[in-house]
């Protein structure tokens, strides 16, 4: 089921407003529901969607090493396998 509505609407420009070589996490984007979040990104396959600017709270990636070389290339810092949240994570 593809989540739609006000809120989609309101998780979606907020990913599109990610600026590069920056992250959020999905609680960032929908406070209090970040599987919501997930779950509108998963539905949409816009490519105008910067969906792996979008990481869990801890800095680990849920898409794996596609979404660490699309963030390696915009110059997103890892420590290990994690995003660097202190430098790069937009405070709301």
């Amino acid at each position: 089921m593809r989540p739609e509505g006000e809120r989609a609407h309101r998780v979606l420009a907020r990913v599109r407003a990610i600026p590069p070589g920056f992250v959020r996490t999905y609680g960032d984007l929908s406070p209090g529901a970040p599987r919501f979040s997930g779950a509108v990104l998963s539905a949409h396959h816009d490519p105008d969607v910067p969906w792996h600017r979008v990481v869990r709270a801890d800095g680990s990636l849920a898409n794996g090493r596609r979404q660490r070389r699309l963030l390696e290339a915009e110059g997103v810092p890892f420590r290990g396998e994690r995003v660097d949240m202190k430098v790069v994570r937009i405070p709301d």
